[in-house]
C-alpha cells in the first residue's frame, strides 16, 4: 500500500501563503489525489482535488487562493495557499486514490495574528 507523509504545515498570519507537500512511497501517477481539512470541531472536508489526468476542483470557500499540483516523477502532490484566513486553520490530509486508498496523517496548519 502506497504510504503519504505530508510537510510544510505551520503558523502564519492571514493573507501570507503556505505550500503544503505530500510526499508518496509508490507511483501516484494513474491515481486521483486531493487534500482535505478538518477544521476545529467540523468534519473532514475536501479541499481540493486533481484527476490523473490533469483535471482539478475545488472547495468554492478556497478558490482562487489555493492551488493543487502534482509532480508525478517525483511521487509528490503539493497544495500552494494563499491569502490565508484564519478560518483555514486546520489539519490538512492528502489523499490518493485507487483501488486501495490511502491517508497521510496530517499537517497541522494555524493561522493567526
Amino acid at each position: 500500500q502506497v504510504q503519504l507523509v505530508e510537510s510544510g504545515g505551520g503558523l502564519v498570519q492571514p493573507g501570507e501563503s503556505l505550500r503544503l507537500s505530500c510526499q508518496a512511497s509508490g507511483s501516484i501517477r494513474f491515481d486521483p489525489v486531493a487534500w482535505y481539512r478538518q477544521r476545529p470541531g467540523k468534519q473532514r472536508e475536501l479541499v481540493a482535488i486533481m484527476a490523473s489526468g490533469g483535471a482539478t476542483n475545488y472547495a468554492d470557500s478556497v478558490k482562487g487562493r489555493f492551488y493543487i499540483s502534482r509532480e508525478n516523477a517525483k511521487n509528490t502532490v503539493n497544495l500552494q495557499m494563499n491569502s490565508l484566513k484564519p478560518e483555514d486553520t486546520a489539519v490538512y490530509y492528502c489523499w490518493r486514490g485507487g483501488p486501495v486508498e490511502s491517508w497521510g496523517h496530517g499537517t497541522q496548519v494555524t493561522v493567526s495574528s
